[in-house]
């Protein structure tokens, strides 16, 4: 395949199009970068539709099971152009997305999940999915999507996890009669509660249910949830992060359910 040296090239212009959410929706198309996080994507299924390839930042690594056909190679200087990252590996892919529904979701016998309303930052999305990975949970739901679970700086902060893990979108009411019906207790993650995060018992089947730090949980969920809990704070600042604070209470029900990490 001809090598690409113009960033007037249109293949180069639909990549930087698909910067925007919008046109990602609108193509069907979301992009990886980095071999790592597109070999997890072609192992999870998903159908890579083209990958732009630069041997100068490569370094002759090539991604298995890819056809010919689909590889196209750029130059450096335009590959830098397309990136997203300081140091790029020299990989960067179009795919087609995939999106889990709820009741394709496959349990456990006594599943943990987690569930994340309203998240706004991808860098926080992507954190969540690097630690629910690390934790082996059974899935994560996005409730009452504010970011896009594809959106590339998600995929980079989440190291591919965002294709090791099941992850659904849903309406916070859907999830609530999916938790009830797959008899799952909830517990709210709000500094209101009287009971601290290691005082609950996480054994069983269950699912930790986190909000943005400024705002908290919406009345909804906590009034939904069969407990609350939260982390103690010593100093002056009365929240921590969403991604710290999921990973905190997330290995405590790990520790509880005795799982060797």
């Amino acid at each position: 395949m001809e090598t690409i040296t113009s960033s007037q090239n249109a293949k180069i212009k639909e990549i930087i199009k698909l910067r925007k959410p919008r046109e990602r929706k609108k193509q069907d198309l979301i992009i990886i970068e980095g071999r790592q996080e597109i070999e997890m994507a072609h192992q999870a299924g998903l159908e890579i539709v083209e990958l732009f390839y630069c041997q100068d930042f490569a370094g002759g690594e090539k991604i298995a099971g890819l056809p010919e056909e689909k590889i196209t190679p750029v130059v450096s200087d335009i590959f830098q152009k397309i990136s997203y990252r300081e140091n790029p590996d020299g990989f960067l892919a179009l795919a087609k997305p995939k999106y889990l529904e709820l009741d394709k979701i496959k349990l456990n016998k006594n599943p943990l999940i987690i569930i994340l309303e309203s998240l706004e930052k991808p860098g926080n999305l992507g954190a969540i999915l690097r630690s629910a990975d690390a934790a082996g949970v059974d899935a994560v739901i996005v409730a009452d999507q504010k970011t896009d679970i594809y959106n590339p700086n998600v995929i980079r902060a989440s190291l591919g996890a965002i294709f090791t893990n099941q992850v659904a979108l849903a309406g916070a009411e859907e999830i609530k009669k999916w938790l009830a019906k797959n008899k799952i207790k909830s517990l709210a993650a709000t500094p209101e509660a009287k009971k601290l995060y290691t005082e609950v018992n996480y054994k069983g089947a269950v699912a930790i249910i986190m909000g943005e730090e400024h705002p908290g949980l919406s009345k909804g969920w906590m009034e939904a949830a069969s407990g609350k809990v939260r982390i103690p704070m010593a100093g002056k600042i009365d929240s921590l992060n969403v991604s710290v604070s999921t990973a905190i209470i997330l290995f405590e029900a790990i520790r509880q359910r005795s799982l060797k990490i």
